[in-house]
């Protein structure tokens, strides 16, 4: 069977390894930005090609797929669905696995995939209100209080900023730091030409992040394990928003603070999205699809935004998860019989995945290129992990560089986390720098203590909105504007 994976990141590789532990023995074919040395190893193991073509140039995937005449296309991430590659190969005749453009949407405009959810009142809406340009979005701030700021467009999970408002004295400086870091939004989604919209605001709210992603054909959706990602770069979530310096996954299909309750009511949000965006789209909805989810004060499961595809390190959670044919969960979707499948998880292990990045991630992406690095994977395997390769590249001296972005990841597992734990910083300290220039990493994702801290803060939390839900006070915010005072509707902005 040819596959041909369409990406170039650590993602990518983790769907590949997927892939191919079918018994059907897959030939990879991969048309990846550049060379991934982990994808040109796993295509060329598999007796597969790497093409090193540009994944959000149609015409160019085009050319690859008809060289290479894949039984399957699966496409990684966000960039290629919203350049419409998705739609010209499945218009030529190609089975492919991912979102189409139109579907897609729900990503790649998060105004979009505010107004569905207030549009059908599906729980776990926020407020949020959208601007197109810089006036109107400071005119608004300048009497918004506890908000999140972000990009109206999907910008690689970066530009996010939570500002917390509520001490009056500090209002010009809050003003000040809403206004800068709106300015720096704008400008980033300046080189964007498919959103009207620049600048979204939303209401903050606090609590336990979370990853619910499923594998859709369109009419039947199987989840897969909950996973807790790692946004921030820092440890003690202190820092900018990155694509994600890792994440945990287990035992079971929760998480250690999310309940059984809680999953079901997220996987019934993510079911009632999907069915509402194909009515809304009109296209049916072919591949994976994820909310990023918070458990909230306001509504208990809260959606911060959704993915039209796996998330990534979020996927690379299932490498020793998944105890069943992954390729053959990824054709049912594709040929519409995926009410048949069955996912295996094996219950007893829990998974940690670290990502290790040079120093300039994700600021500066030119900073943090061209650093040369050494990583002794024989090492990191005897321990019982998976090395993930990500934004690096082999140099022609033969060693690997990074390209700006996280250049590795390291999956871990055992029965129990303290185990996992200490196995990922073993892991983690098999990779060096080799010009000194630092490599950063977040100690403390997978470890007891801030397992410990979720899970009282998710107690704190679950007290509080189920209190609320029992009064029916869900979603229940005074919102007042200056000069029309309290406003009833809480659907401040809508796309026609």
């Amino acid at each position: 069977m040819r596959i041909l994976l369409i990406g170039s990141g650590g993602r990518e590789h983790a769907l590949a390894k997927l892939l191919l532990r079918s018994n059907r023995e897959p030939r990879l074919y991969v048309a990846s930005d550049y060379i991934n040395p982990g994808l040109l190893r796993e295509a060329e193991f598999s007796r597969g090609k790497l093409y090193t073509v540009s994944t959000v140039d149609v015409q160019k995937v085009v050319k690859v797929a008809e060289e290479v005449s894949p039984d399957l296309v699966v496409v990684g991430p966000e960039e290629p669905q919203f350049a419409g590659v998705v739609d010209t190969l499945r218009d030529k005749g190609y089975a492919v696995f991912g979102a189409s453009s139109r579907c897609s949407i729900v990503e790649r405009s998060k105004v979009f995939a505010r107004t569905l959810m207030w549009k059908h009142e599906i729980p776990g809406r926020l407020y949020f209100k959208a601007f197109k340009s810089l006036e109107e979005a400071a005119e608004f701030l300048r009497f918004a209080g506890d908000i999140v700021i972000k990009p109206a467009r999907q910008a690689g999970g970066k530009g996010v900023r939570v500002i917390r408002d509520t001490r009056a004295y500090l209002s010009t400086d809050k003003f000040r730091v809403k206004t800068q870091a709106m300015s720096r939004i704008y400008e980033e989604l300046s080189k964007y030409k498919d959103t009207e919209y620049r600048i979204l605001v939303e209401q903050r709210v606090e609590g336990v992040e979370y990853t619910a992603q499923v594998v859709t054909d369109g009419s039947y959706i199987l989840p897969l394990p909950l996973v807790q990602d790692h946004p921030h770069a820092f440890e003690g979530d202190l820092g900018p928003e990155t694509g994600g310096m890792g994440s945990i996954s287990g035992p079971g299909i929760t998480l250690p603070f999310i309940t059984y309750d809680e999953y079901k009511t997220t996987i019934d949000i993510v079911q009632r999205v999907l069915e509402r965006l194909q009515e809304e789209v009109g296209d049916r909805y072919v591949g994976a699809f994820a909310g990023q989810m918070m458990l909230t004060a306001l509504w208990g499961p809260t959606v911060i935004e959704f993915y039209s595809r796996f998330g990534d390190p979020e996927i690379a959670n299932l490498l020793p998860r998944i105890d069943n044919d992954f390729l053959e969960i990824i054709e049912r979707a594709v040929s519409g019989h995926l009410a048949g499948a069955k996912l295996a998880v094996k219950e007893e292990l829990v998974s940690v995945v670290k990502a290790i990045a040079p120093a300039g991630y994700p600021s500066n992406k030119e900073e943090a290129s061209g650093h040369p690095v050494a990583v002794d994977e024989e090492r990191i395997r005897e321990l019982g992990c998976e090395l993930l390769y990500a934004s690096v590249v082999v140099g022609s001296d033969g060693y690997f560089y990074t390209k700006g972005s996280r250049a590795f990841e390291v999956v871990c597992y055992a029965d129990s986390y303290v185990k996992a734990y200490r196995l990922s910083e073993q892991a983690v300290s098999h990779i060096k720098s080799l010009n000194s220039w630092p490599l950063f990493y977040r100690p403390d994702i997978g470890s007891p203590r801030l397992i410990e801290e979720r899970a009282k803060v998710a107690e704190r939390v679950r007290s509080v909105y189920t209190h609320r839900a029992g009064r029916g006070l869900s979603q229940r915010v005074i919102i007042w504007i200056p000069g029309k005072g309290v406003v009833d509707n809480p659907l401040l902005s809508y796309m026609g």
